[in-house]
């Protein structure tokens, strides 16, 4: 298998300077798809290709001394393969971008899906062979320039033990529950189907929730949820009206929130975090209407999304609950939510339903 190539001039590289050229990586077990895809990207002056690799175990070690700014990655590939692999490879990757470029990348599918849900950035069909010219080339080039340079923002930072993190939990509301509102990014559609399978088959309480996603993927995104729920599962739309145990999700080009009655509205303004959708518009929303009688739940993903929303969910008598490192793919959200001194529990997704479905019986906080 051929080894990430890389040049000494790529080691080390600078952060990312205004009018350079995007450097890319290619991620392909394939000779013949690295071979056209470089010579497609080559062909423009805007790229630079830093680096290939045959397998995400080679791109992850490449990565630890070549700094690109997207990352085209094969999911079908030997070894650990791409999917499995995006967590580690964003971990590695310094702000890079991935773009999942893989003939199980249908728009909708449920690997393209579970991608974009780990963090993937994009994801775009692979043709088959002596398809690649053409249109296929026109629509790459165009969404890597979209995708552009490395966000250095999204670097996370070095991670420290948990013992580091002395947050101390807050205690638990009493009342019983009429809305649940949940929040997830990066590893969500995993830690979502957890925490349903754990949670009892009826609640008698709306539930919304906020899943990093594109708008494509949501009406899919929607009927797997409801699959693994057993539930009602809605992509939201204004005016909808909200119903114990039916699940209504934020498209992926608005916020869900709510206005009196209660019924959805959706919101397109730019929230605090810069996500859309955002989980603080919801969080905001149900604490203004539900109070003590809502209950918050931050799952696995990267960023402070949801703090904002939190602190006033919990300003106003409500219940904030987080996921442990432990079992996220990125403690990013939770873990911001946790050292705000905002949570009152922090554990796996099924814990965390089981805590929820605590609050069902006698209202104890175990």
């Amino acid at each position: 298998m051929e080894r990430a190539l890389a040049t000494s001039r790529d080691r080390h590289s600078a952060p990312p300077v205004k009018n350079r050229r995007i450097r890319l990586m290619i991620v392909d077990d394939s000779m013949i798809a690295r071979s056209v895809l470089s010579r497609i990207v080559e062909s423009d002056d805007s790229f630079e290709l830093a680096a290939v690799a045959g397998t995400a175990e080679d791109a992850i070690e490449a990565l630890q001394s070549v700094r690109v700014d997207t990352i085209l990655l094969d999911l079908e590939m030997p070894g650990a393969g791409g999917l499995r692999s995006i967590p580690r490879i964003l971990d590695s990757a310094c702000g890079a971008h991935v773009m999942i470029v893989s003939s199980s990348a249908d728009e909708g599918t449920e690997e393209t899906i579970a991608a974009l849900a780990m963090g993937a950035a994009d994801a775009l069909p692979k043709p088959g062979t002596g398809r690649f010219n053409g249109r296929f080339s026109e629509v790459l080039l165009s969404r890597l320039k979209a995708l552009g340079y490395a966000d250095v923002s999204r670097t996370p930072a070095a991670p420290l033990p948990v013992s580091v993190v002395h947050a101390p939990l807050r205690a638990m509301a009493a009342d019983p529950i009429k809305l649940l509102a949940i929040g997830a990014s990066t590893g969500g559609i995993h830690a979502l189907n957890t925490f349903f399978e754990a949670l009892p088959k009826r609640i008698g309480a709306p539930i919304l929730v906020t899943q990093h996603l594109p708008a494509p993927f949501m009406p899919v995104f929607a009927r797997q949820l409801a699959i693994a729920a057993k539930r009602e599962a809605l992509v939201a739309e204004d005016g909808m009206m909200l119903l114990p145990d039916r699940i209504i999700i934020a498209p992926g080009d608005a916020h869900l929130t709510l206005r009196d009655g209660p019924v959805v509205r959706l919101d397109r303004s730019a929230s605090y975090s810069g996500c859309m959708p955002s989980l603080d518009p919801m969080f905001q929303s149900a604490a203004t209407l539900f109070g003590p009688t809502a209950v918050a739940v931050v799952l696995t993903g990267m960023g402070r999304d949801g703090v904002q929303g939190a602190a006033r969910l919990v300003a106003e008598g409500g219940s904030v609950l987080a996921q442990d490192e432990s079992s996220s793919a990125v403690w990013g959200m939770p873990r911001a939510v946790l050292e705000a001194g905002l949570a009152c529990g922090l554990m796996s997704p099924d814990k965390l339903a089981r805590r929820v479905a605590s609050r069902l019986g006698d209202g104890s906080c175990k």
